[in-house]
């Protein structure tokens, strides 16, 4: 089973057991991970599971799709490696991915 890491605004460390085809959204909220909201439920359609992918992760995700895209620009503090978590879907691959949560969230 992959493994996600959380790194928390204070610099706190979470990893979480991840089931492939799940979102790091999901698992974020089933282990109740402080600053992902996830207002819309992963219907990309807000701002509230944004997070930083770790540069080591950040070409082993698909390019963001242009929905994604346009919700990002709601994200507070946006920067190149943010992504929407309820759109990185969890693989075999991803083990050990690394995210980073924003300070606050739109």
């Amino acid at each position: 089973m992959p493994k996600v890491i959380y790194v928390t605004p204070t610099g706190d460390r979470m990893e979480v057991d991840a089931r492939s085809g799940t979102t790091v959204m999901e698992n974020a909220v089933r282990q109740d991970v402080p600053g992902i909201e996830a207002e819309c439920g992963g219907a990309c359609a807000c701002a509230t599971c944004h997070v930083y992918v770790d540069e080591a992760w950040a070409d082993k995700l698909p390019q963001p799709e242009p929905m994604e895209e346009d919700m990002l620009d709601f994200a507070f503090d946006q920067r190149p490696n943010s992504r929407l978590s309820c759109q990185i879907i969890v693989r075999d691959g991803l083990d050990g991915l690394t995210v980073t949560v924003p300070e606050k969230q739109a």
